[in-house]
């Protein structure tokens, strides 16, 4: 099953959700007051659901970890406005200071990003809640679906901030949900051959690297950086770098000074790699919404449906001179 992406904009909404939101002023708590669930019933969902997010947000938790997070507005904001501003001369250096330096003045434009909401549902019909509760029937509730739900919302995230996700956009003024691998500014590289070709040695592995990295610090970033490989290429740098360096590829790799780790992401295809500067100026992620899961009833009461959200969307920056601090190796 798929996930959805949504956007609940202009004072409008669609379905029983988006309509309890606007009647409380977007407030994602009013989905989790007078519920069902009991208190300890919400805990065990809450666990499985913040659990199975934590397992398949990879590239998405390397970011949260180094605190390159923007808090958004929450449900009620639909997108972001942030600007980028050009360079400016050096400044000026003598012995008195008296002397007036340049006064030009930076430009600026300004740029616009997407807010939707990443969410997947699922549910339980009122006598699955109360056989759970029963304890004689000894039938707790079967939590897997809430553990699918809330996989299919990381793993959308997840996606994006590989791949971006082209589908939303802001108007003609490039308001595009841009992704590692997509990104107009990042930089690229080719592979002479690929990691995983027979002939490749430890030693062009860590030249390709070597390369990315001084592409970045022609750019302007210095790191650190993390690298992100296909899930094909985990196997190749477990083998040995060399006959004089007895030890893996990727021992070697991480002797690079500010090279912080080396992670494996499904979401990259084929022979595809990503070296990333990991600074705030470079990507951060905009978090609108932490994850959550809400609840409401239908079919009389009788139906109780969950609905595992977020709005987690990149932000990759670029200066207006096009420097970028990721390299997109394929």
């Amino acid at each position: 099953m798929d996930v959805n992406i949504d956007v609940i904009n202009a004072g409008t909404g669609y379905g029983g959700v988006a309509e309890k939101l606007l009647h409380n002023n977007m407030n994602v708590s009013s989905l989790r007051t007078n519920a069902v669930l009991t208190y300890d019933e919400w805990k065990d969902i809450d666990t499985v659901v913040l659990q199975e997010a934590h397992r398949r947000l990879g590239g998405v938790n390397d970011l949260i970890e180094r605190g390159l997070v923007r808090t958004g507005g929450g449900l009620g904001s639909t997108v972001l406005q942030w600007q980028d501003a050009s360079d400016t001369d050096d400044a000026e250096v003598n012995m008195d200071g008296v002397s007036r330096s340049a006064k030009d003045r930076q430009e600026f434009d300004t740029n616009y990003l997407p807010l939707p909401i990443i969410h997947r549902d699922f549910g339980f019909s009122i006598r699955e809640i109360e056989a759970s509760r029963n304890t004689t029937a000894s039938q707790p509730l079967d939590l897997s679906m809430a553990e699918e739900a809330s996989r299919k919302v990381a793993e959308k995230a997840e996606s994006i901030l590989f791949t971006g996700l082209s589908t939303y956009s802001m108007g003609s003024n490039g308001g595009i949900i841009y992704g590692y691998t997509d990104h107009p500014d990042r930089n690229t590289q080719t592979l002479s051959q690929n990691w995983d070709a027979s002939g490749k040695t430890g030693q062009e592995i860590l030249t390709d690297v070597i390369t990315a990295k001084q592409a970045l610090i022609n750019d302007r970033h210095y790191g650190p950086f993390m690298l992100y490989i296909p899930t094909a290429y985990e196997s190749v740098l477990d083998d040995e770098f060399s006959t004089q360096y007895p030890r893996s590829i990727r021992s070697r790799l991480l002797e690079l000074e500010g090279l912080q780790g080396i992670k494996v992401s499904d979401f990259l295809t084929a022979n595809n790699i990503v070296m990333v500067s990991m600074q705030s100026t470079v990507v951060r992620m905009v978090e609108g919404l932490p994850l959550t899961t809400v609840q409401w009833e239908t079919e009389g009461g009788m139906q109780v449906n969950f609905k595992v959200m977020t709005i987690m969307v990149p932000q990759i920056r670029s200066t207006q001179a096009n420097r970028s601090g990721i390299v997109h190796i394929s």
